[in-house]
Parts: structure tokens; sequence; C-alpha cells
């Protein structure tokens, strides 16, 4: 396992202070909000603690305020219901008194079914693509905050890669993720590698047919509210071939849907990203 993906884990290994209350921090970095990915990812670490049997199917959740990277997060469980085949949760994460995040997730016991899906798309395999670490080293200077943090999860993008090429591009883009060295065999933290990385790239391609940049002064980009569904079990350490479209923009906010293939073929999340797509005539305040 790679030190970057060591500390995510270790991120993801929630403090238990009392029954269905748990402590999260974040990394000692200078972003101005706790990473969307990362809360989700708690949260749903959060629930799973509380559920004795099953596996995470879905999970939708609301980004209510920024979250401070400088203080402890404290995710509150509420065990909404356990049944033979399923369980619920709600889970609220809380800083300085307020509610930031709140996440509704189910859990289920595997069964047999039906069984059916879309085709995975014909893309070049991973070991043909650069990663996005090497595509990046041209704009080391400017992107030296980038180069500083741990980057836990691999990335390569199939074409171009959408915030360094300027101009507006159709509203898709694909690439390879996988987790930077080899997870423990556990279907929950597989699951939360996952909701973490799922964040990284959606509202890209929300931007992709405007001419917009994440350092745009006037702009104010946020994720608003994340679904995904687990279809079929996976590993967060393989190559996963992420398929990612913008259906549509209007009113501020923006729409996109990604999918997540196996390098066999099979279809293992669905998810859907709102996200804010902010203009004004001079630098935003903070969402909220």
């Amino acid at each position: 396992m790679s030190d970057s993906l060591d500390f995510l884990v270790d991120l993801l290994d929630l403090e238990p202070i009392e029954v269905n209350i748990f402590r999260g921090t974040s990394p000692n970095e200078d972003r101005q909000r706790v990473f969307g990915g990362q809360v989700a990812a708690q949260s749903l670490m959060a629930a799973g603690r509380t559920v004795d049997a099953g596996r995470p199917h879905s999970l939708h959740a609301y980004f209510l305020r920024p979250g401070d990277p400088h203080a402890p997060i404290l995710y509150e469980v509420d065990r909404i219901r356990d049944g033979r085949s399923f369980a619920t949760r709600r889970v609220v994460a809380i800083q300085h008194g307020r509610a930031i995040f709140n996440l509704s997730t189910s859990f289920h016991v595997d069964e047999e079914g039906a069984s059916h899906q879309v085709p995975m798309p014909d893309v070049p395999p991973p070991e043909e693509l650069e990663s996005l670490a090497t595509r990046l080293e041209p704009y080391r200077d400017a992107l030296a905050d980038w180069f500083a943090r741990p980057h836990p999860i691999e990335q390569r993008h199939i074409g171009d890669v959408p915030f360094i090429h300027g101009g507006a591009k159709e509203p898709a883009q694909r690439l390879w993720i996988r987790a930077d060295g080899t997870l423990p065999d556990d279907p929950l933290l597989h699951a939360c590698i996952v909701t973490y990385a799922s964040d990284m790239s959606l509202f890209d391609t929300m931007l992709g047919p405007h001419d917009i940049r994440w350092d745009d002064p006037t702009f104010m980009g946020a994720s608003l509210d994340h679904c995904m569904w687990f279809h079929r079990p996976f590993r967060a350490d393989e190559w996963l071939l992420y398929d990612m479209d913008s259906p549509t923009a209007s009113g501020a906010r923006g729409l996109a849907r990604g999918f997540l293939f196996s390098r066999d073929g099979r279809l293992v999340v669905s998810m859907v990203q709102e996200g804010l797509m902010r203009r004004t005539a001079h630098p935003p305040l903070p969402a909220g």
C-alpha cells in the first residue's frame, strides 16, 4: 500500500466516541473547505460500522455547508431500520454545532436475482495511458498545491484532462481509476474508497461545455447532492472505468452521471451528482 493510500485508509478509520457517534479528521492542507468525497466516505463508514450484515447498495446525500478542514467532524448515526434483508441508516456530519452534510444509506444482504446491464464502452486499457501525475508534470509550477497533496487514487484519463485544457468541449469524459495500492478484503472499505473517488471528476464533466476554470474568481462551484448505487461486488484497488456525462445545466446548477465498470465489463456502481455552477460579477462568498 502506498503512503498516500495508507493515509486515506487511516482517514476513514473513524474514532468511536459514543454509541452511534464517531469522530473524523481531515488532511492538514490549505483547502478552503473539506473535500466532499471525504465527508461522504467517512459518513458511509460511520453508517457501516453500525450494521451487522450486508453491503451498501445505495446512498443519497446533501452537502449543506462548507466543511472546516481544521476542525474535527462528528458523525451522528440514526439506526432507522434493521430488517432481515435491508438495513437503513441516516448520518449527519456536524461541525461547530451545525450540520454540514446529510446522508441516507441502505445496506442489503447478498441475494440471487435477475441481472442485466448496459455494455461497457470500448476504450484503451489503462496500461496504454499515462498517469495523471505524468500528464500534469509540465504544469508543476502552476499546480504546486496539487503536487503537494497525497493522491491515494490513481487516475488515467482517456483524452484531454478537463482542468488543464481550456475551451468548451463535450459534456463527457472517461478515465480509469483505482486505489494506489492493495487494500484489505473489507467490502465496506472498498465502497468507501470508491465513494471518495467518485467526487473527483463528476463536476469537471458539468463544466465541459463551458469555458470556465476553477481558478476563475467570478466562478463558484460546489457539490449540492450526490447519489450512488452499488450493483455488484468490486475491488477499489483494481482498475475501474469511470464513464461520465452531463445531460443538462440550467439555473446555476449542473447534473452529471457516472458509471463504474470493472475490467471484465461488469457495471458495478452508478452515480448522479448535482452541482452549483454560479457566475458572479465579483469574487464569490463561500457556499451556503
